[in-house]
């Protein structure tokens, strides 16, 4: 099968999976907001700063390190091998793990009080740590998928997720309603769990069969001390850039509340404007963008193989066709948001202030859907330095408007700052893969 065939085969499976686990999300989020409110689907929002920064720290490096790793092994036939480096990113992502786990169980007021300003996130954060070792065993086998190229298991894992979150979470609050117990947003964590534990135990049965602990077995250290260096090699400034990115996102989501303080409103009402915006409006928005999640997915070990392949003119082709397209998508969705972001903000949400959002930040979907893909080449032709400092300029500038537009001009203010940021990092992208392109011609 040809690369272009490839790509779109697993683009295709990725997105099929990715639209019908975003519309159950979707509806799950309205389900959220009619039964917690904006201000309990506010708290829920603020500890996924918490979440994606340990994820960083455990999993995304060294993922993305085991799919590039795997598919460069995979080209030269070394089968054998390419099943070692699984081994040995098993170990170390679920060793450094249950490391975080134990941190944040130890941490979490001090976290909750400190870093997230609000005490109430304490217990959630506690709840939340026992995701991290299940979450780490299902980000590995994704990406040892990945680098072989074949997504069937990766798409299914992520559905039984979905489904599995949100299945156990609408079961406790039935449980809760006929019980008369009150549980809150805390079962919306616990469900994270539930989904992260179906998920894991998928992709062990989907990869190694009933005989999990045999394969298991035969893991060497000898063979991860061999292994772990170049995982470590490639994946550390990938974790590092990574962990550092999440921090500054970390800083800008649990700042906004605060500054939306200072520009006048309560706790109350900083809570419900920040659930609305990120719990509401930015996952409709981000809703088309599984198409080019998948896309980016596919296209990191496919511009790594053409890269060693140093098949130049056709990286140059692949590029500019991802580009066009996602531009091309990115309008037609920034047209249809424009004509019913309100409708949805009003009838789906029952949230005006959800459609006045949608509307505003529809104008970043022809860049945003882009960035995707162009940062995932970057990190593909191996500059993930670069991407890197990409994202941080971008990060930067949100940041800017979060402490110096917020208390101005309020909401509407950081949502500016988040169009000029999607608008700084398309450049960047375009010139560099333009650059690149002509120096390797």
């Amino acid at each position: 099968m040809s690369r272009k065939h490839t790509i779109l085969k697993g683009t295709f499976i990725l997105t099929m999976t990715g639209f019908a686990t975003r519309f159950m999300g979707f509806f799950y989020r309205i389900f959220l907001s009619h039964t917690f409110g904006e201000e309990g689907v506010g708290l829920y929002q603020l500890v996924f700063p918490i979440y994606a920064l340990c994820f960083s720290l455990t999993c995304v490096g060294i993922e993305l390190a085991l799919s590039r790793c795997i598919a460069a092994r995979m080209t030269h036939g070394k089968q054998k091998e390419a099943r070692e480096l699984l081994y040995t990113s098993l170990f170390l992502t679920v060793t450094a793990s249950i490391l975080v786990t134990l941190v944040l169980q130890r941490y979490a007021m001090p976290i909750s009080e400190v870093f997230l300003h609000e005490p109430r996130c304490a217990d959630l954060l506690i709840i939340l740590s026992y995701a991290f070792p299940f979450a780490s065993v299902h980000s590995c086998i994704c990406g040892y998928y990945f680098g072989l190229k074949q997504t069937g298991i990766p798409a299914i894992s992520q559905f039984v997720e979905q489904t599995a979150r949100i299945l156990s979470v609408y079961l406790l609050y039935l449980y809760g309603i006929r019980s008369g117990i009150h549980f809150g947003v805390s079962i919306a964590v616990a469900g994270m769990i539930a989904g992260e534990i179906f998920s894991s135990i998928f992709c062990l049965h989907a990869l190694f069969g009933k005989n999990v602990l045999a394969s298991l077995s035969r893991f060497h250290f000898r063979g991860c001390l061999k292994h772990s260096r170049e995982l470590l090699s490639l994946s550390v400034p990938l974790t590092a850039s990574r962990v550092l990115l999440n921090l500054l996102q970390s800083i800008e989501a649990v700042s906004i509340p605060v500054r939306l303080q200072h520009y006048g409103m309560s706790l109350s009402e900083s809570l419900s404007t920040y659930g609305v915006l990120t719990g509401m409006a930015l996952p409709c928005i981000l809703f088309p963008s599984a198409i080019t999640n998948s896309v980016s997915t596919m296209l990191l070990p496919t511009v790594a193989e053409i890269q060693a392949l140093n098949h130049r003119k056709e990286l140059s082709a692949l590029i500019q066709k991802v580009t066009y397209s996602c531009i091309f998508l990115g309008s037609i969705c920034c047209v249809s948001l424009l004509s019913f972001g309100k409708w949805i903000g009003a009838i789906l949400f029952h949230s005006p202030m959800a459609g006045d959002y949608i509307i505003t930040l529809a104008w970043m979907c022809p860049f945003l859907y882009t960035n995707n893909t162009l940062i995932s080449m970057i990190n593909g032709i191996g500059k993930t330095t670069l991407s890197f400092c990409i994202n941080f300029s971008s990060l930067g500038i949100r940041i800017v408007s979060v402490f110096l537009m917020i208390p101005l001009f309020g909401i509407e203010g950081y949502l500016w700052g988040l169009l000029a940021s999607q608008v700084c990092i398309f450049l960047f992208c375009l010139a560099y893969l333009k650059y690149y392109l002509r120096k390797t011609a």
